[in-house]
């Protein structure tokens, strides 16, 4: 398994912008395909979006496209999540994921991964 480690989380105002880096370690990062979630308190966890290890498909939760953009820099090991034109909703918390499976498929379910981060908190407050 590869590890994960979040960060960038923090306190945003409504209508703000954030940007959430993940570093990987331990295993070649491109061969992962790597996917972004998130989880409020008393939800269960919620897919954010994801692509394919050579970063050729992405997907996108319904309430995310057009705002959220998933990158990542297979040299330096990270894949980004931008979020813009943050509402309340978007608070939780944020996990990077990754898995070494089938590279032509956009995996969406968390079951489908089996490295997590350990997370990092976005809560967006006036």
């Amino acid at each position: 398994q590869v590890q994960l480690v979040e960060s960038g989380g923090g306190l945003v105002q409504p209508g703000g912008s954030l940007t959430l880096s993940c570093v990987a370690s331990g295993r070649t990062f491109s061969n992962y395909n790597m996917g972004w979630f998130r989880q409020a308190p008393g939800k269960e966890r919620e897919f954010v979006a994801a692509f394919t290890r050579r970063g050729v498909t992405t997907y996108y939760g319904d309430s995310m496209r057009g705002r959220f953009t998933i990158a990542r820099d297979n040299a330096k090991n990270t894949v980004y999540l931008k979020m813009n034109s943050l509402i309340a909703e978007d608070t939780a918390v944020y996990y990077c994921a990754a898995n070494d499976k089938y590279e032509g498929f956009v995996y969406r379910l968390p079951d489908d991964y089996d490295s997590w981060g350990q997370g990092t908190q976005v809560t967006v407050s006036s």
